[in-house]
C-alpha cells in the first residue's frame, strides 16, 4: 500500500496536493483497495464550489457506495472526466492518472489540520 510523502490525508481517506492555491484531491490507495473494483464515480462541476469536509460526490464500487469528502473549501476548477469514462483508473492509479478534482483553495491553512503520509499511515493501521 502506497502513502506518498507529498500528500495530505484526511480521515475519510482522501488525499490531497497542493500546488499554489490549487489543490488536487483524490482517494487513498487504502480507500480504493477497501472498495474493491470501482464502477461509478459522481463528481461536481467545474465553476461549482466545494466545502471542506462536506460530500463533493459519489464513488461506487462492487461492495459499496462511498461519498467523497473534501479535504479543502473552495471553488472547483477542473474535474477529471478520464475518471468518470473509466471508473476502474482509480482501483489502477488512485495518486496519479485517478486524481478526481482540482479545487482553488480559499487559504493555505485549509490543510493544517491534515495528517502527513506517518500519521495517515498510523491512522489506518489503528483504525483496522
Amino acid at each position: 500500500m502506497e502513502f506518498p510523502k507529498d500528500l495530505k490525508y484526511t480521515k475519510e481517506h482522501e488525499w490531497v496536493k497542493l500546488d499554489g492555491n490549487v489543490a488536487t484531491v483524490g482517494i487513498t490507495d487504502y480507500a480504493q483497495d477497501s472498495l474493491g473494483d470501482v464502477v461509478y464515480v459522481e463528481l461536481p462541476q467545474e465553476g461549482g464550489t466545494v466545502t471542506k469536509n462536506e460530500p463533493f460526490g459519489v464513488v461506487e464500487s462492487v461492495k459499496a457506495v462511498s461519498d467523497l469528502y473534501s479535504p479543502v473549501s473552495g471553488s472547483v476548477t477542473e474535474v477529471n472526466d478520464a475518471i468518470i469514462d473509466n471508473p476502474e483508473a482509480i482501483n489502477e492509479d488512485p495518486y496519479g492518472d485517478a486524481w478526481m478534482i482540482r479545487v482553488e483553495v480559499a487559504g493555505a491553512d485549509e490543510l493544517d489540520d491534515l495528517m502527513n503520509a506517518d500519521e495517515y499511515k498510523k491512522f489506518i493501521e489503528e483504525e483496522k
